[in-house]
């Protein structure tokens, strides 16, 4: 199944004026933590692109537009996510902007969205395997939809979720990323399957709903997973344990004190 690439661009994206000049990039930089930005017009039309290589030995009131490049690469949402990967391996760069069929600013595509297209994903495959995975062990018939649904009311079916991993999530969240969460719904009641960490973070940056894949089953279907967080307690998010000391246990931590 194919990944596009408006499935992970982020949409908030950071951009110049041809008439801001190397200070303002430079205070961009400090202030965003990037290295490169689109350059737009007034009416955010991608029409160049400078990153922090282009800035050195200028004077901070060189104009952007003396200094971009105007050889473009750009992504559009429609493509596949492995296509717009291959030009930026083959042409080096680490982001492309995406644009629409005006050639207007829509959003950013970088190699790390690549990667985490990779190791973290929710597809509809791994959903469908899931509903059928159900429908097996219950004997029963699910449906699959995709939907929003409001965060106060899942019940989590994990205990725990780690520190590192969380401040991951927000960062990804504050990008305007949106991978959808995987919950089970039943009688009015949603369990949250895959997404405990982008929950908790959506709970903490004050966001109420959240995108889903849904697999509705019949209300009087006994889940396992309702089971387990009924044994464990788990009624709401505020019932999950933020573990603070300990990183997450797919984190090697390869720092070591030097004497």
């Amino acid at each position: 199944m194919k990944i596009r690439v408006a499935e992970y661009m982020t949409r908030n994206v950071y951009s110049l004026k041809p008439d801001d000049t190397v200070k303002d990039a430079i205070e961009l930089i400090h202030s965003t933590g990037h290295d490169s930005f689109p350059v737009v017009d007034d009416e955010n039309r991608v029409i160049g692109y400078v990153s922090a290589i282009d800035l050195l030995e200028r004077g901070p009131e060189t104009k952007i537009r003396e200094i971009m490049s105007r050889k473009l690469y750009v992504a559009r949402e429609f493509m596949d996510l492995r296509d717009a990967a291959r030009v930026m391996f083959r042409t080096g760069h680490s982001k492309l902007p995406v644009v629409d069929d005006r050639n207007r600013l829509v959003g950013i595509i970088s190699n790390a969205d690549v990667i985490r297209s990779q190791i973290e994903r929710a597809d509809p495959s791994k959903v469908e395997k899931l509903k059928n995975t159900i429908e097996k062990v219950h004997n029963v018939r699910a449906n699959v939809r995709r939907g929003v649904v409001e965060i106060s009311k899942l019940v989590p079916t994990q205990s725990k979720v780690y520190a590192d991993e969380l401040r991951g999530r927000i960062h990804e969240i504050k990008r305007g990323l949106a991978e959808p969460i995987v919950v089970i719904g039943k009688g009015g009641r949603f369990f949250l399957v895959d997404g405990h960490h982008r929950v908790v973070a959506a709970k903490r940056l004050g966001i109420k709903e959240l995108e889903a894949y849904i697999i509705e089953v019949p209300p009087e279907t006994e889940l396992g997973m309702e089971k387990l967080a009924r044994k464990k307690g788990l009624n709401s998010l505020d019932d999950i344990e933020i573990i603070e000391d300990v990183p997450h246990p797919l984190v090697e931590i390869t720092f070591r004190n030097m004497k």
